[in-house]
C-alpha cells in the first residue's frame, strides 16, 4: 500500500506546517475564521473575505432548541453519553432539510450560471426546471418566517464588503421566480444565501454542508453543556404528545 498524501498538513523539519504556512506562526498570527479559510482554499483569505466568512459562521451559529440537530444533542446528552458523543448525533441529524439544502443549492447556482450568465434569465430557467419536475427548491422557504432576518443581514453585509455579485443576484432573482411560479412566499433562507455567498467567496460547492457543521456546533457544544448542567436526566415524550393509531385490540 502507497503512503497517504496530502496537501492540507504536515510535518516538515521538525515543524507543523499547514497549506504551506508554519503552524506557530498561525497561531501568533491569525485568527480562527482565516485558518479555516486557509485549511479548505489553501490560502489565506483577504480583509474582507475574513469579514464574510466570519458573518456566515456566526449566522448559523445558533437558532434555538426547536432545530432537530439541538434536539438530538439534548436528547443523547440527557441519557447520559459524552460531549463528544451527544455533539455527534446532532450533526448526524442535519441532511437534506436540515443544514444540508445550502450545498445542493450551491450546486444548482453554479450550474445555472455556467448554463447562462444572466442571472435573470437564469433563475427563470432553473425555477421553471424544478418546478416542471415537482421538485422542491433548496434554500427557499422557512417553517417560521416569511422573511428570514439572517438573510437579510448577510445580504447587507455582503452589499458593503462587495460581495453582492452574481450568484447573490441570481439567488434573489429565484425568490422572485418561485413567487411567480408557484404563487407561493418562499423566502431565501440561511442555507440559500450560504449557498451564494460560499460561490461568490470562491469556495466549492461540495463546502456547503461543512460549512453549517462548522457555524453550527458551538451552539450544539453549549446546549449540550446546558443540558448536562442543568436539566433532570433522562429525556422521553410524555403520553400527551404520543397517539397510537394502530389496529385496537
Amino acid at each position: 500500500m502507497g503512503k497517504w498524501k496530502t496537501k492540507i498538513a504536515g510535518q516538515v523539519d521538525g515543524k507543523l506546517i499547514i497549506r504551506g504556512k508554519e503552524f506557530t506562526k498561525l497561531v501568533e498570527e491569525n485568527g480562527f475564521v482565516e485558518a479555516i479559510y486557509l485549511l479548505l482554499t489553501g490560502k489565506l483569505p483577504d480583509e474582507k473575505q475574513t469579514k464574510m466568512l466570519n458573518a456566515i459562521f456566526v449566522a448559523t451559529l445558533e437558532h434555538g432548541m426547536g432545530p432537530p440537530s439541538t434536539t438530538v444533542s439534548r436528547i443523547v446528552a440527557s441519557t447520559g453519553n459524552s460531549v463528544n458523543t451527544a455533539v455527534a448525533a446532532g450533526i448526524t441529524s442535519m441532511g437534506e432539510y436540515h443544514g444540508g439544502a445550502g450545498e445542493e443549492c450551491a450546486r444548482l447556482f453554479q450550474i445555472a450560471l455556467k448554463s447562462e450568465e444572466n442571472p435573470i434569465v437564469a433563475a427563470k430557467t432553473l425555477v421553471e426546471d424544478i418546478v416542471k419536475v415537482g421538485k422542491r427548491m433548496p434554500g427557499y422557504g422557512h417553517a417560521i418566517y416569511d422573511v428570514d432576518p439572517r438573510t437579510q443581514t448577510l445580504l447587507k453585509i455582503a452589499q458593503n464588503l462587495g460581495f453582492k455579485g452574481k450568484f447573490v443576484d441570481l439567488a434573489q432573482e429565484v425568490e422572485k421566480q418561485l413567487q411567480i411560479k408557484t404563487g407561493k412566499k418562499l423566502p431565501l433562507n440561511i442555507d440559500g444565501i450560504l449557498a451564494a455567498l460560499m460561490l461568490e467567496l470562491g469556495l466549492d460547492w461540495r463546502l456547503g454542508r461543512g460549512l453549517f457543521i462548522i457555524g453550527r456546533t458551538p451552539g450544539l457544544v453549549a446546549h449540550v453543556l446546558e443540558e448536562q448542567v442543568e436539566e433532570k436526566p433522562y429525556r422521553r415524550l410524555s403520553e400527551d404528545e404520543i397517539e397510537y393509531v394502530g389496529e385496537k385490540e
